[in-house]
């Protein structure tokens, strides 16, 4: 009972824990040798002072005793092994069970800087759209329209929408095109006759919701970045939307080697993209010498 006790609480409480968990597997090896050596060596001679003990130092009955030293060897290490494994199961939970807490806190942190990153690039966007905006009203105040009670209006829809719902995880797809809607009419005050948009979007329902502020950047670009050819500015914006991927499609009229790329608004959509959509989104860019396209297909799990 004290080799079986002994070799147990080597084995549980030094080999395992400070060797072989912590892979140093040569010094693992080591001592369990040393230590099978040891606890044989103690077993045998426990033995034969029994049998010493019990025959009174005659050795006559020795040989039928001896023959079951191996069973005794068995059964002690069967115990030593057993016991061994329950404690190596029972680090391998604990292991798990840290390694899962662990995975759940990197996992927290993660999403904690990913909204604080998200956060960062809405608030880029902001400024970018309102100053635009804000633009375009001044000059009808200045020429003292009569259509600058509508604007006005609409520029009421557009900071309730990006004071209110911006901040937001998702937001419904019509609703999100209603925003661009809006965004389009005061463009279309702004550029007169010289302004010819086709927008159509394709069942586009409620049941379909995306990211706030996702396509107002592309339509920005277009109407900043966009080129009056012919004494008009040429956009065409498209949104198709099937059960599993929305598709997007804006081009504008375009002279090559004028446009900016870098625009923050493009630039913040693009790391949008990667937060919210990593593999889940397709952005295509063409350039000609008369167009500029964006294609940006979003797969989606709406239903």
């Amino acid at each position: 009972m004290p080799i079986t006790i002994g070799t147990t609480y080597i084995s549980v409480y030094k080999l395992i824990p400070d060797y072989l968990v912590k892979k140093r597997y040569f010094l693992f090896g080591l001592y369990s040798l040393y230590t099978i050596i040891i606890s044989v060596f103690s077993i045998m001679f426990s033995v034969f002072y029994g049998i010493a003990f019990l025959t009174d130092f005659m050795f006559t009955k020795v040989e039928s005793l001896t023959r079951n030293t191996l069973f005794i060897i068995a059964c002690i290490y069967l115990v030593v092994i057993v016991v061994s494994a329950f404690n190596l199961l029972k680090l391998n939970l604990k292991q798990s069970k840290y390694n899962a807490e662990l995975e759940a806190k990197i996992f927290e942190a993660q999403l904690k800087l990913k909204e604080q990153e998200l956060n960062y690039l809405k608030m880029q966007i902001h400024p970018h759209f309102l100053f635009n905006t804000l633009n375009t009203m001044y000059g009808f105040a200045l020429k003292k329209s009569d259509a600058t009670p509508e604007m006005i209006l609409k520029l009421s829809n557009l900071l309730d929408y990006l004071l209110y719902q911006v901040d937001k995880p998702s937001v419904a797809l019509s609703e999100e095109i209603n925003h661009i809607t809006d965004y389009i009419s005061l463009e279309k005050m702004r550029f007169n006759d010289t302004l010819l948009v086709n927008f159509k979007a394709e069942k586009c329902t409620e049941n379909i919701s995306v990211p706030p502020m996702l396509f107002l950047p592309f339509i920005e670009n277009s109407f900043k970045h966009g080129k009056i050819i012919n004494g008009q500015l040429k956009i065409d914006i498209n949104f198709k939307c099937f059960k599993n991927h929305i598709n997007f499609s804006i081009k504008n009229s375009h002279k090559k080697g004028e446009i900016s790329l870098n625009g923050i608004g493009l630039d913040n959509i693009k790391k949008r993209l990667e937060l919210l959509f990593q593999n889940n989104h397709e952005l295509d860019i063409l350039e000609t010498e008369t167009e500029y396209s964006v294609n940006l297909k979003l797969h989606i799990s709406n239903g």
